[in-house]
């Protein structure tokens, strides 16, 4: 696609490292500052996919800004400032092995592990009789292993602590933080006549202390429903409708594609993907509230370096 930001190849003063994630470019600076690039590229069943999503890299990078912002009373994140609309510099921590995810809801994944006969998830029990999209009466905090390469892998809070990947007494705060930050999330949502259905934080540690590191509340760490519709296509048995990347997944289901061996990436025309960027920023201005400004992306990679550089001068 034009204009779409799916490589970068920086060389910052004081640049010590560079690690290009699925999504993400992360560029360290001296000892103690991360330079974080939101890129276009999108990324589904741990596959990146060979075309990047217009503007997608910025709405990621906006929403997550905002809610950093507005949770910084509940845990102290890694945000120190956003220099680009696709950028945030913040500090570098050590990052812990384990992805918290929570769920409100019956839905995505944990469904499709449901139907297929699962009653236990990350050491959890699930009674029988539960239907997809089913709201749990308390929020589920299901974990993954964080994986260099490869898939992420659910795992249990018991497992966690006898592997040693977090001491106890920091894996409880994790969940007091995961649960808080789920609240205020879901409180933010309804606001703006949204459900937040699950998410995942991740967590890191500098100076002994936890920080919220990485993004927070984004269609590609989070899934939205539609409050208004929610309780009468649950009735129904029908889709729901909302504001997720599992749309891109589903697409790709329907085409053959679930990111397993011998499969083949569909075709991902410029119309596909200037619908997939129409959705990424209808999300955003629901959940935010306020009206999407596209940046100048004539010269984007341009663009970006002269940001950041004059950031990293101050």
């Amino acid at each position: 696609m034009k204009n779409t930001l799916v490589t970068t190849d920086y060389h910052f003063s004081d640049q010590t490292n560079v690690y290009h994630g699925k999504v993400r470019d992360v560029y360290s600076i001296g000892k103690d500052t991360l330079v974080m690039i939101a890129t276009d590229r999108i990324s589904a069943f741990d596959v990146v996919l060979p075309q990047g999503i217009p503007y997608k890299g910025q709405v990621l990078n906006q929403i997550a800004a905002k809610f950093l912002d507005a949770t910084a009373d509940i845990v102290p994140n890694w945000k120190q400032a956003t220099p680009d609309p696709m950028v945030t510099v913040g500090l570098r921590c050590e990052p812990y092995k384990v992805e918290m995810v929570i769920r409100g809801y019956l839905t995505g994944s944990a469904w499709r592990e449901y139907k297929n006969g699962a009653r236990t998830l990350c050491g959890l029990s699930l009674p029988d009789g539960l239907k997809e999209d089913q709201k749990f009466p308390t929020p589920i905090i299901t974990p993954t292993t964080k994986a260099d390469e490869g898939h992420d892998e659910n795992i249990s809070r018991e497992e966690i602590i006898a592997q040693g990947l977090v001491w106890r007494e920091e894996y409880e705060q994790l969940e007091k933080y995961t649960l808080a930050l789920f609240q205020r999330g879901t409180e933010m949502a309804a606001q703006k006549g949204l459900i937040l259905v699950d998410t995942k934080y991740e967590f890191g540690k500098k100076d002994g202390k936890i920080y919220l590191i990485d993004e927070i509340h984004t269609p590609d760490s989070s899934r939205y429903f539609y409050a208004d519709t929610y309780q009468d296509l649950f009735a129904k048995g029908q889709e729901q409708r909302q504001l997720s990347k599992e749309f891109v997944r589903k697409w790709l289901m329907e085409n053959g594609f679930q990111g397993k061996e011998g499969q083949h990436i569909p075709e991902m025309t410029e119309a596909y993907c200037n619908s997939v960027s129409e959705r990424y920023i209808e999300l955003y201005e629901k959940i935010v509230g306020e009206p999407f400004v596209k940046a100048d992306i004539a010269d984007v990679e341009g663009r970006i370096e002269k940001n950041i550089t004059a950031y990293l001068k101050k």
